[in-house]
């Protein structure tokens, strides 16, 4: 198993590059694993102080799961992947 990571700020190109290299490789030995996917749940902070999440901050991240589910995933065990909204900021 191939484990790439692709970092960079809000809008550096990310997913470009991750398109790019999905197209390379065989569809069905690619898994996306989004770190948007593992941020924060700050739906109980008002909305005043949702607006001011700073995304690209280690701290929105939920590291601990991610470090969790990428382990998982080498050993061929599945993961139930969460599901981020930036609406609700959960």
């Amino acid at each position: 198993m191939l484990i790439i990571g692709i970092a960079g700020g809000t809008g550096s190109g990310k997913t470009t590059v991750v398109k790019k290299i999905i197209q390379a490789l065989p569809v069905d030995e690619v898994t996306l694993l989004p770190q948007d996917s593992y941020y924060r749940d700050n739906s109980h902070l008002p909305m005043e102080e949702r607006l001011e999440i700073n995304f690209d901050h280690p701290d929105s991240v939920e590291f601990e799961l991610l470090i969790d589910h990428i382990i998982k995933l080498k050993k061929g065990e599945s993961i139930e992947q969460p599901i981020y909204s930036y609406l609700t900021c959960a």
